[in-house]
Protein backbone atom coordinates (compact mmCIF):
# COMPACT_ATOMS: atom_id res chain seq x y z
CA UNK A 1 0.00 0.00 0.00
CA UNK A 2 1.34 3.61 -1.03
CA UNK A 3 0.00 6.34 1.20
CA UNK A 4 0.92 8.68 -1.77
CA UNK A 5 -2.05 7.15 -3.36
CA UNK A 6 -4.52 8.44 -1.08
CA UNK A 7 -2.04 11.90 0.15
CA UNK A 8 -0.66 13.94 -2.88
CA UNK A 9 2.12 15.51 -2.66
CA UNK A 10 2.63 19.28 -2.24
CA UNK A 11 5.64 21.40 -3.99
CA UNK A 12 7.73 24.00 -2.32
CA UNK A 13 7.28 27.90 -3.83
CA UNK A 14 8.66 31.02 -2.61
CA UNK A 15 6.97 34.65 -2.89
CA UNK A 16 9.24 36.63 -4.49
CA UNK A 17 11.27 37.76 -1.53
CA UNK A 18 12.00 34.22 -1.46
CA UNK A 19 9.66 33.79 1.32
CA UNK A 20 8.21 30.48 1.78
CA UNK A 21 4.45 30.72 1.97
CA UNK A 22 2.95 30.51 5.35
CA UNK A 23 -0.46 30.26 7.08
CA UNK A 24 -1.73 33.58 8.26
CA UNK A 25 0.66 35.93 5.48
CA UNK A 26 -2.64 37.66 4.67
CA UNK A 27 -4.08 38.14 7.81
CA UNK A 28 -5.30 42.02 8.35
CA UNK A 29 -5.06 43.05 12.13
CA UNK A 30 -6.67 46.59 13.52
CA UNK A 31 -4.80 49.20 14.79
CA UNK A 32 -5.48 51.35 17.62
CA UNK A 33 -4.71 54.40 15.42
CA UNK A 34 -7.28 53.56 12.84
CA UNK A 35 -7.13 51.69 9.82
CA UNK A 36 -5.74 47.78 9.27
CA UNK A 37 -2.79 46.45 8.35
CA UNK A 38 -1.20 42.80 7.16
CA UNK A 39 -0.25 41.38 10.20
CA UNK A 40 3.67 41.31 11.15
CA UNK A 41 4.81 37.85 12.88
CA UNK A 42 8.12 38.16 14.10
CA UNK A 43 7.48 35.87 17.19
CA UNK A 44 8.88 32.76 15.67
CA UNK A 45 11.26 31.52 18.60
CA UNK A 46 7.69 31.33 20.21
CA UNK A 47 5.70 29.68 17.21
CA UNK A 48 6.33 30.01 13.88
CA UNK A 49 3.36 30.21 11.53
CA UNK A 50 2.81 26.49 9.78
CA UNK A 51 3.98 26.23 6.02
CA UNK A 52 1.35 26.53 3.57
CA UNK A 53 2.66 23.47 2.29
CA UNK A 54 2.74 21.47 5.45
CA UNK A 55 -1.13 22.70 6.00
CA UNK A 56 -1.99 21.47 2.38
CA UNK A 57 -0.73 18.02 3.57
CA UNK A 58 -2.33 17.45 6.91
CA UNK A 59 -6.02 18.55 5.16
CA UNK A 60 -5.22 15.66 2.14
CA UNK A 61 -4.50 13.11 4.98
CA UNK A 62 -7.21 13.99 7.30
CA UNK A 63 -10.17 12.26 4.91
CA UNK A 64 -8.04 9.45 5.93
CA UNK A 65 -7.50 9.38 9.22
CA UNK A 66 -7.47 6.55 11.38
CA UNK A 67 -6.32 4.95 14.42
CA UNK A 68 -2.60 3.17 13.81
CA UNK A 69 -1.29 0.02 15.05
CA UNK A 70 -3.99 -1.82 15.62
CA UNK A 71 -6.61 -1.61 13.14
CA UNK A 72 -7.46 -4.12 10.29
CA UNK A 73 -9.14 -1.56 8.14
CA UNK A 74 -8.03 -0.02 4.97
CA UNK A 75 -8.00 3.60 6.68
CA UNK A 76 -6.32 2.38 9.97
CA UNK A 77 -3.18 0.44 7.38
CA UNK A 78 -3.04 3.25 5.76
CA UNK A 79 -2.49 5.55 9.18
CA UNK A 80 -0.06 3.40 10.19
CA UNK A 81 1.97 3.67 7.01
CA UNK A 82 1.88 6.79 7.09
CA UNK A 83 2.77 7.12 10.86
CA UNK A 84 5.57 5.05 10.18
CA UNK A 85 6.92 6.51 6.83
CA UNK A 86 6.94 10.29 9.00
CA UNK A 87 9.19 8.37 11.75
CA UNK A 88 11.65 7.37 8.87
CA UNK A 89 11.33 10.70 6.93
CA UNK A 90 12.84 12.61 10.52
CA UNK A 91 15.55 10.05 10.83
CA UNK A 92 16.68 11.06 7.49
CA UNK A 93 16.20 14.62 8.59
CA UNK A 94 18.58 14.70 11.34
CA UNK A 95 20.65 12.35 9.49
CA UNK A 96 20.34 9.84 12.64
CA UNK A 97 23.06 6.53 13.07
CA UNK A 98 21.82 3.11 12.51
CA UNK A 99 20.15 1.80 16.07
CA UNK A 100 18.93 5.36 16.59
CA UNK A 101 15.38 5.94 17.60
CA UNK A 102 12.89 8.49 16.86
CA UNK A 103 10.41 8.56 19.38
CA UNK A 104 7.33 11.36 18.74
CA UNK A 105 6.04 13.30 21.92
CA UNK A 106 4.30 16.43 22.39
CA UNK A 107 7.02 18.96 22.68
CA UNK A 108 10.66 19.61 23.54
CA UNK A 109 10.03 20.14 26.76
CA UNK A 110 8.09 16.87 26.77
CA UNK A 111 10.97 14.94 24.70
CA UNK A 112 13.48 16.24 27.55
CA UNK A 113 11.59 15.53 30.54
CA UNK A 114 11.20 11.92 28.66
CA UNK A 115 14.91 11.85 28.65
CA UNK A 116 15.36 13.07 32.07
CA UNK A 117 12.52 9.73 33.49
CA UNK A 118 15.01 7.42 31.70
CA UNK A 119 18.60 8.57 33.33
CA UNK A 120 20.62 5.71 34.73
CA UNK A 121 20.29 5.55 38.00
CA UNK A 122 22.98 8.13 40.15
CA UNK A 123 23.12 10.10 36.74
CA UNK A 124 24.97 13.50 36.93
CA UNK A 125 23.36 16.50 34.66
CA UNK A 126 25.40 19.32 33.99
CA UNK A 127 23.28 22.36 32.19
CA UNK A 128 23.94 26.04 31.56
CA UNK A 129 22.33 28.74 33.18
CA UNK A 130 21.80 29.70 29.85
CA UNK A 131 19.31 27.15 28.95
CA UNK A 132 15.71 27.77 28.27
CA UNK A 133 13.74 26.13 30.86
CA UNK A 134 12.74 22.96 28.68
CA UNK A 135 16.00 22.33 29.08
CA UNK A 136 16.95 23.85 32.70
CA UNK A 137 14.46 22.07 34.73
CA UNK A 138 13.33 18.84 33.86
CA UNK A 139 16.25 17.45 35.65
CA UNK A 140 15.40 17.92 39.21
CA UNK A 141 15.04 14.36 40.12
CA UNK A 142 19.07 13.89 39.17
CA UNK A 143 22.44 15.57 40.95
CA UNK A 144 22.29 18.42 38.93
CA UNK A 145 25.45 20.62 38.50
CA UNK A 146 24.75 24.26 37.16
CA UNK A 147 27.40 26.01 34.65
CA UNK A 148 27.94 30.07 34.81
CA UNK A 149 26.85 31.47 31.77
CA UNK A 150 30.37 31.79 29.52
CA UNK A 151 31.24 34.70 27.48
CA UNK A 152 33.00 32.80 24.67
CA UNK A 153 32.46 29.62 22.76
CA UNK A 154 35.97 28.70 23.76
CA UNK A 155 35.05 29.10 27.59
CA UNK A 156 31.48 26.82 27.26
CA UNK A 157 33.87 24.44 26.37
CA UNK A 158 36.22 25.31 29.04
CA UNK A 159 33.90 25.52 31.20
CA UNK A 160 32.47 22.24 30.81
CA UNK A 161 35.48 20.40 30.47
CA UNK A 162 36.71 20.99 33.90
CA UNK A 163 33.50 20.50 35.02
CA UNK A 164 33.11 16.74 34.62
CA UNK A 165 36.51 16.52 35.04
CA UNK A 166 36.03 17.47 38.76
CA UNK A 167 32.75 15.12 38.99
CA UNK A 168 32.95 13.17 42.10
CA UNK A 169 32.12 10.29 41.64
CA UNK A 170 32.39 9.26 38.41
CA UNK A 171 29.76 7.53 36.83
CA UNK A 172 26.81 8.24 33.98
CA UNK A 173 26.67 11.51 32.91
CA UNK A 174 24.86 13.68 30.40
CA UNK A 175 25.46 17.10 29.11
CA UNK A 176 22.16 19.17 28.00
CA UNK A 177 22.88 22.14 25.81
CA UNK A 178 20.98 24.18 23.76
CA UNK A 179 22.01 24.64 19.55
CA UNK A 180 20.57 27.92 19.64
CA UNK A 181 19.78 30.72 22.21
CA UNK A 182 16.33 31.59 22.41
CA UNK A 183 17.31 34.93 23.57
CA UNK A 184 20.33 36.13 21.82
CA UNK A 185 19.80 33.37 18.63
CA UNK A 186 23.69 33.18 19.30
CA UNK A 187 25.04 29.64 17.81
CA UNK A 188 26.52 27.09 20.41
CA UNK A 189 29.64 25.33 19.98
CA UNK A 190 28.08 21.74 20.03
CA UNK A 191 30.33 19.46 18.39
CA UNK A 192 33.24 20.79 20.16
CA UNK A 193 30.69 20.48 23.24
CA UNK A 194 29.69 16.68 22.23
CA UNK A 195 33.60 16.15 21.51
CA UNK A 196 34.71 17.06 25.33
CA UNK A 197 31.66 15.27 26.80
CA UNK A 198 32.39 12.14 25.37
CA UNK A 199 36.09 12.63 25.77
CA UNK A 200 35.33 12.85 29.86
CA UNK A 201 32.81 10.11 29.35
CA UNK A 202 29.79 11.51 29.53
CA UNK A 203 26.63 11.71 26.91
CA UNK A 204 25.19 14.83 25.56
CA UNK A 205 21.53 15.98 24.28
CA UNK A 206 21.17 18.91 21.84
CA UNK A 207 18.28 21.31 22.52
CA UNK A 208 17.51 21.91 18.83
CA UNK A 209 14.26 23.83 19.12
CA UNK A 210 15.61 26.87 17.90
CA UNK A 211 18.12 25.56 15.31
CA UNK A 212 16.59 22.78 13.77
CA UNK A 213 14.15 25.62 11.90
CA UNK A 214 17.15 27.48 11.01
CA UNK A 215 20.19 25.18 9.52
CA UNK A 216 20.27 21.63 9.51
CA UNK A 217 20.65 19.38 12.07
CA UNK A 218 22.88 16.11 11.94
CA UNK A 219 22.84 13.60 15.08
CA UNK A 220 26.20 11.65 13.06
CA UNK A 221 28.01 14.93 11.82
CA UNK A 222 27.53 16.67 15.89
CA UNK A 223 27.99 13.38 17.01
CA UNK A 224 25.64 13.83 19.79
CA UNK A 225 23.94 11.52 21.94
CA UNK A 226 19.89 12.81 21.23
CA UNK A 227 18.76 15.54 20.12
CA UNK A 228 15.06 17.13 20.67
CA UNK A 229 13.12 19.66 19.21
CA UNK A 230 9.13 21.13 18.33
CA UNK A 231 6.66 21.04 15.37
CA UNK A 232 5.50 24.36 16.62
CA UNK A 233 8.86 25.83 15.66
CA UNK A 234 9.37 24.12 12.50
CA UNK A 235 6.17 25.50 10.84
CA UNK A 236 4.29 22.71 12.23
CA UNK A 237 0.98 22.71 14.26
CA UNK A 238 1.12 22.38 18.11
CA UNK A 239 0.99 19.68 19.81
CA UNK A 240 4.00 17.15 18.15
CA UNK A 241 7.36 16.41 19.04
CA UNK A 242 10.70 14.11 18.89
CA UNK A 243 13.19 12.84 20.84
CA UNK A 244 15.71 11.28 18.44
CA UNK A 245 18.92 9.44 19.38
CA UNK A 246 20.04 6.39 21.43
CA UNK A 247 18.30 3.81 21.72
CA UNK A 248 19.60 2.07 24.90
CA UNK A 249 18.97 4.10 28.00
CA UNK A 250 15.44 4.42 26.43
CA UNK A 251 15.16 0.35 26.35
CA UNK A 252 16.12 0.19 30.19
CA UNK A 253 14.13 2.78 31.44
CA UNK A 254 10.28 2.12 32.85
CA UNK A 255 8.44 3.25 29.76
CA UNK A 256 7.57 6.81 30.08
CA UNK A 257 3.77 6.51 30.42
CA UNK A 258 2.18 2.85 30.87
CA UNK A 259 -0.35 1.88 28.86
CA UNK A 260 -2.00 0.39 25.73
CA UNK A 261 0.76 0.91 22.91
CA UNK A 262 3.52 0.73 25.10
CA UNK A 263 3.04 -3.03 26.03
CA UNK A 264 4.13 -5.89 24.23
CA UNK A 265 2.32 -8.45 26.39
CA UNK A 266 -0.08 -8.38 29.75
CA UNK A 267 -0.89 -11.24 31.44
CA UNK A 268 -2.26 -12.32 34.36
CA UNK A 269 -0.54 -14.15 37.42
CA UNK A 270 -2.03 -16.94 39.57
CA UNK A 271 -0.98 -14.73 42.51
CA UNK A 272 -3.60 -12.14 40.38
CA UNK A 273 -1.47 -9.33 39.40
CA UNK A 274 0.07 -8.54 35.97
CA UNK A 275 2.88 -9.63 34.02
CA UNK A 276 3.57 -6.43 31.31
CA UNK A 277 6.24 -7.36 27.86
CA UNK A 278 6.88 -3.90 27.40
CA UNK A 279 8.20 -3.08 23.80
CA UNK A 280 11.62 -2.48 22.93
CA UNK A 281 10.82 0.09 20.16
CA UNK A 282 9.74 3.56 20.52
CA UNK A 283 6.55 2.60 21.11
CA UNK A 284 7.83 1.93 24.21
CA UNK A 285 6.97 5.52 25.07
CA UNK A 286 4.66 6.16 22.94
CA UNK A 287 1.74 4.95 24.94
CA UNK A 288 -1.87 5.62 24.36
CA UNK A 289 -3.35 6.89 20.78
CA UNK A 290 -0.58 8.64 19.08
CA UNK A 291 -0.61 11.95 17.27
CA UNK A 292 -0.79 11.23 13.77
CA UNK A 293 -1.60 14.43 12.38
CA UNK A 294 1.52 15.80 14.58
CA UNK A 295 3.69 13.13 13.28
CA UNK A 296 2.95 13.71 9.94
CA UNK A 297 3.04 17.84 10.12
CA UNK A 298 6.50 17.32 11.98
CA UNK A 299 8.07 14.67 8.66
CA UNK A 300 6.13 17.20 6.01
CA UNK A 301 7.91 20.12 7.68
CA UNK A 302 11.11 18.45 7.69
CA UNK A 303 10.63 17.47 3.80
CA UNK A 304 9.29 21.16 3.03
CA UNK A 305 12.53 22.35 4.46
CA UNK A 306 14.72 19.61 2.93
CA UNK A 307 13.56 20.41 -0.51
CA UNK A 308 13.84 24.21 -0.03
CA UNK A 309 17.66 24.08 0.71
CA UNK A 310 18.88 25.02 4.20
CA UNK A 311 21.87 26.85 2.14
CA UNK A 312 19.46 29.73 0.55
CA UNK A 313 17.17 29.36 3.59
CA UNK A 314 20.43 30.20 6.15
CA UNK A 315 21.69 33.12 3.57
CA UNK A 316 18.08 34.78 3.26
CA UNK A 317 17.71 34.66 6.93
CA UNK A 318 21.45 36.40 7.08
CA UNK A 319 20.15 38.64 4.98
CA UNK A 320 16.89 39.77 7.64
CA UNK A 321 19.46 39.49 10.39
CA UNK A 322 21.72 41.85 8.99
CA UNK A 323 19.01 44.43 8.13
CA UNK A 324 17.72 44.33 11.55
CA UNK A 325 20.95 44.78 12.98
CA UNK A 326 22.14 47.50 10.62
CA UNK A 327 18.88 49.42 11.95
CA UNK A 328 18.76 48.56 15.53
CA UNK A 329 22.15 49.97 15.27
CA UNK A 330 21.20 53.35 14.15
CA UNK A 331 19.14 54.18 17.28
CA UNK A 332 21.48 54.66 20.42
CA UNK A 333 19.05 53.97 22.97
CA UNK A 334 18.46 50.65 21.81
CA UNK A 335 20.65 47.89 23.10
CA UNK A 336 21.30 44.06 21.70
CA UNK A 337 21.86 41.37 24.28
CA UNK A 338 25.08 39.12 23.48
CA UNK A 339 26.72 36.51 25.16
CA UNK A 340 29.56 36.12 22.53
CA UNK A 341 29.84 39.38 21.22
CA UNK A 342 28.39 41.56 18.07
CA UNK A 343 29.90 39.20 15.80
CA UNK A 344 29.25 35.41 17.03
CA UNK A 345 27.24 33.71 14.38
CA UNK A 346 23.04 33.89 15.35
CA UNK A 347 19.65 32.37 13.87
CA UNK A 348 16.93 34.99 13.30
CA UNK A 349 16.43 36.00 17.23
CA UNK A 350 17.34 38.86 18.42
CA UNK A 351 16.97 40.57 21.82
CA UNK A 352 16.88 43.84 22.77
CA UNK A 353 16.43 46.64 25.54
CA UNK A 354 15.24 50.28 25.23
CA UNK A 355 16.46 53.10 27.40
CA UNK A 356 13.71 54.91 28.84
CA UNK A 357 11.29 52.71 27.62
CA UNK A 358 9.41 49.35 29.58
CA UNK A 359 9.54 46.29 27.66
CA UNK A 360 6.15 45.71 27.62
CA UNK A 361 4.97 49.53 26.77
CA UNK A 362 6.89 48.90 23.55
CA UNK A 363 5.64 45.78 22.61
CA UNK A 364 2.40 46.66 23.47
CA UNK A 365 2.56 49.95 20.85
CA UNK A 366 4.25 48.16 18.27
CA UNK A 367 1.10 45.75 18.15
CA UNK A 368 -1.27 47.84 18.80
CA UNK A 369 0.17 50.92 16.77
CA UNK A 370 1.59 48.90 13.66
CA UNK A 371 0.73 45.57 13.68
CA UNK A 372 3.73 43.77 14.28
CA UNK A 373 4.11 40.84 17.12
CA UNK A 374 6.84 40.41 18.83
CA UNK A 375 7.99 39.17 22.51
CA UNK A 376 8.53 41.10 25.80
CA UNK A 377 9.60 38.98 29.02
CA UNK A 378 11.97 36.85 30.27
CA UNK A 379 11.34 34.39 27.32
CA UNK A 380 11.44 31.16 29.65
CA UNK A 381 14.98 31.99 29.69
CA UNK A 382 14.93 33.93 33.65
CA UNK A 383 19.05 33.01 34.42
CA UNK A 384 20.04 34.22 31.36
CA UNK A 385 18.29 37.26 30.45
CA UNK A 386 19.25 38.45 34.17
CA UNK A 387 22.48 38.03 33.25
CA UNK A 388 22.48 39.62 30.15
CA UNK A 389 20.01 42.42 32.20
CA UNK A 390 22.55 42.81 35.16
CA UNK A 391 19.72 42.09 37.47
CA UNK A 392 19.83 39.82 40.36
CA UNK A 393 18.85 36.70 40.54
CA UNK A 394 16.35 37.01 43.24
CA UNK A 395 14.33 39.45 41.56
CA UNK A 396 10.69 37.87 41.13
CA UNK A 397 9.10 37.27 37.39
CA UNK A 398 7.04 35.17 35.09
CA UNK A 399 7.71 34.12 32.12
CA UNK A 400 6.82 36.55 29.72
CA UNK A 401 5.06 39.13 32.19
CA UNK A 402 6.31 42.30 32.71
CA UNK A 403 7.18 43.69 36.24
CA UNK A 404 6.55 47.33 35.57
CA UNK A 405 3.96 50.47 34.11
CA UNK A 406 4.55 51.81 31.08
CA UNK A 407 7.38 54.74 32.16
CA UNK A 408 8.81 52.48 34.94
CA UNK A 409 12.41 50.60 34.83
CA UNK A 410 11.61 47.08 33.06
CA UNK A 411 13.59 44.10 33.97
CA UNK A 412 12.53 42.26 30.95
CA UNK A 413 13.96 42.66 27.21
CA UNK A 414 11.76 43.22 23.61
CA UNK A 415 12.70 39.60 21.53
CA UNK A 416 12.09 39.85 17.92
CA UNK A 417 12.33 36.83 15.94
CA UNK A 418 11.88 35.22 11.85
CA UNK A 419 12.43 33.25 9.63
CA UNK A 420 11.59 30.81 6.38
CA UNK A 421 8.60 32.74 6.21
CA UNK A 422 9.21 36.00 6.71
CA UNK A 423 8.88 38.88 3.61
CA UNK A 424 11.28 41.57 3.81
CA UNK A 425 8.46 44.12 4.72
CA UNK A 426 7.72 42.68 7.60
CA UNK A 427 11.75 43.38 8.92
CA UNK A 428 11.95 46.72 7.13
CA UNK A 429 8.08 47.72 9.33
CA UNK A 430 9.70 46.88 12.11
CA UNK A 431 13.25 48.36 11.68
CA UNK A 432 10.94 51.69 10.63
CA UNK A 433 8.27 51.24 14.13
CA UNK A 434 11.64 51.08 16.63
CA UNK A 435 13.19 54.54 15.12
CA UNK A 436 9.89 55.78 15.09
CA UNK A 437 8.93 55.27 18.60
CA UNK A 438 12.21 56.08 20.23
CA UNK A 439 11.89 59.09 18.17
CA UNK A 440 8.26 60.44 18.38
CA UNK A 441 7.27 58.26 21.55
CA UNK A 442 3.88 56.77 21.49
CA UNK A 443 0.90 57.57 19.83
CA UNK A 444 -1.39 56.12 22.21
CA UNK A 445 -1.78 56.35 25.81
CA UNK A 446 -1.49 52.82 27.80
CA UNK A 447 -2.49 50.89 31.03
CA UNK A 448 -1.31 47.77 32.69
CA UNK A 449 -4.27 45.27 32.67
CA UNK A 450 -3.82 41.69 34.38
CA UNK A 451 -0.29 42.52 34.46
CA UNK A 452 0.38 43.31 30.91
CA UNK A 453 0.67 46.77 28.87
CA UNK A 454 -2.92 47.27 26.69
CA UNK A 455 -4.04 50.45 24.91
CA UNK A 456 -5.96 52.50 27.11
CA UNK A 457 -9.63 52.50 25.20
CA UNK A 458 -11.02 54.40 28.29
CA UNK A 459 -11.50 57.64 26.69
Amino acid sequence: MSVSTAVADQSVCRDISGALPVLGRDVLVPLVTGGEVTYAALDYAASAPALQRVWDDVAAYAPYYGSVHRGAGYLSQLSTELFENARHDVEEFLGCREGDQVVFTRSTTDSLNLLAAALPEGCQVFVFETEHHASLLPWREARVTYLDAPRTPEEAVRTLERALADRDPYGPALVCVTGASNVTGELWPVRELAAAAHAHGARIVLDAAQLAPHHPVSVRELDVDWVAFSGHKLYAPFGSGVLAGRADWLQDAEPYLAGGGASRKVARRTDGGLDVEWHTTAARHEAGSPNVIGAYAIASACKALTEAGFDALVAREQQLISAVRAGLAEVPEVRVLSLFGDDAPRVGVLSFVVDGWNSSHFAAALSAEYGIGVRDGLFCAHPLVRTLLGSEPQTQGECGAPEAAPGEKSLNAIRVSFGAGTPDEHVERFVRAVKELVRDGAKWNYRTEDGRCVPDTSA
